[in-house]
């Protein structure tokens, strides 16, 4: 039995919900079944009088949204809702673009300690054909804790080894890998060798001499740009599936995501791109500021990898990396925030807590609601599809009970190109499990 329709409340008020894939036992409620991806949309639907956090324009006070065939169509303050449609009286809510966890490694791994679950790396050193996209398990009990929060979109990155391989920009709802992919192969993820000496002046780096990481980087991309050439040649070289990776990041289709920590390595990782002529993303970026000039210059992008963590220097103050993204902002480097952090995929559902932070620390908060949606689209080259709310973008939303960025507020509904999204998880079904125990005890 399905349930289509349900209830839900706003500030005590009880308030219509699509709540699709929600699977009750023959007798009593069990939840143990995994979550029924949500089903196309097939009427339009409206959700009315709520606050709208557009992110591209003006927050829209007491505005409605509509959505058709899974695009956004109108919003507004004044808008016309079509004949037959569902509509949700979300009054005293909040609607949001999907959150974007830029990096991590959501559906590659399961439980750190568990290495049977963990396929987030590839055996090797040189690895840019493998796809992190195709090792994606879509039934992982990580996704559906992290929508449940309003992350609707990650980042899927391969790590281990010095290139690991291509990212993909998932959608956290669906059967398959195909349904989930948004965005295949979104960057090459290069773990940017650890540089012992840098040049002073100018800001720009030489590669220090000898480093034995370094010479492999110049040597795999000298073998593909060789490989590139000859297959314009009446005899084309063999195939070579790493080196015919490597050919659309050299035509810039591809950006190279490269993590760098320190400025030695910022500055190494962009002169590398400079030279070469590729598309370069910071990913960490803890030194970003001392390499302002040249990431300003070169139009360089960086994703900070966590605001929650320890400064990555004894000398630095305590609030280091908290106030990052608000020195980021003030330099005008583009930035966005993703989760990182010891405990892989698990950690995702913490992404606006660490945008909470960074405002809690200087960064205004509509830069901080930014910072997780419509920045992290724009770096990934996804903003005409995803990280607003705009007519002619996916329906890839949620509507919370209050500010996102507060860790009160709950997700109750949420869809994601129109679908509506069950957002039960395990943790749900574990607090219901627990609170019949309890009552039954009393």
């Amino acid at each position: 039995m399905v349930l289509a329709i349900g209830t839900r409340r706003f500030s005590g008020k009880v308030l219509p919900a699509v709540c699709v894939g929600c699977v009750l036992g023959l007798v009593s409620i069990t939840w143990a079944s995994d979550q029924i991806p949500g089903a196309q949309q097939d009427k339009p639907i409206a959700i009315v009088n709520a606050t709208l956090h557009t992110v591209k324009g003006n927050t829209i006070e007491s505005g409605s949204i509509v959505f058709r065939a899974g695009k956004i169509v109108e919003l507004g303050q004044s808008v016309t809702i079509p004949e037959g449609a569902l509509q949700i009286d979300a009054a005293g809510g909040h609607v949001y673009p999907g959150l974007i966890d830029p990096q991590s490694i959501i559906g590659l791994t399961e439980v750190d300690s568990v290495r049977a679950t963990v396929d987030a790396r590839e055996t090797g050193t040189i690895n840019p054909n493998v796809r992190a996209v195709a090792a994606v398990n879509p039934d992982s009990e990580l996704i559906p804790t992290a929508r449940a929060n309003g992350v609707l979109l990650a980042v899927s990155a391969p790590e281990g080894g010095l290139i690991s391989g291509r990212s993909a920009m998932l959608m956290l709802d669906g059967w398959t890998w195909e349904d989930m992919t948004l965005q295949a192969d979104t960057g090459m993820q290069i773990a940017w060798p650890r540089i012992a000496s840098t040049t002073a002046g100018r800001g720009e780096a030489r590669e220090a001499a000898g480093d034995p990481e370094l010479k492999v980087l110049e040597e795999t991309f000298d073998q593909a740009e060789r490989y590139r050439a000859g297959l314009q040649s009446p005899t084309p070289p063999p195939f070579d599936a790493r080196l015919a990776a490597l050919v659309p990041v050299l035509e810039r289709k591809i950006p190279v995501v490269a993590s760098a920590f320190r400025a030695p390595q910022i500055r190494s990782a962009v002169a590398f791109a400079k030279h070469r002529g590729l598309k370069l993303i910071i990913y960490g970026g803890y030194e970003a500021l001392e390499c302002q000039e040249i990431l300003l210059a070169e139009k360089i992008p960086v994703i900070v990898a966590g605001v929650y963590r320890l400064p990555a220097r004894r000398d630095l103050p305590y609030d280091d990396a908290y106030t990052l993204p608000a020195r980021l902002a003030a330099a005008g480097i583009p930035f966005c925030i993703a989760t990182a952090g010891r405990f892989g995929g698990s950690t995702l559902r913490n992404l606006p807590y660490h945008a909470a932070t960074a405002s809690a620390y200087g960064l205004e908060p509509a830069a901080a609601l930014r910072a997780i949606t419509l920045s992290s689209a724009e770096i990934f080259g996804v903003q005409d599809r995803v990280g607003a709310l705009a007519p002619g973008l996916d329906a890839t939303l949620f509507i919370a009970d209050g500010d996102i960025l507060e860790t009160p507020t709950q997700v109750t509904h949420a869809f994601m190109q129109g679908r509506a999204v069950d957002l039960s998880s395990k943790h749900t079904q574990l607090y219901k499990k627990y609170s019949q125990k309890y009552e039954r005890m009393k």
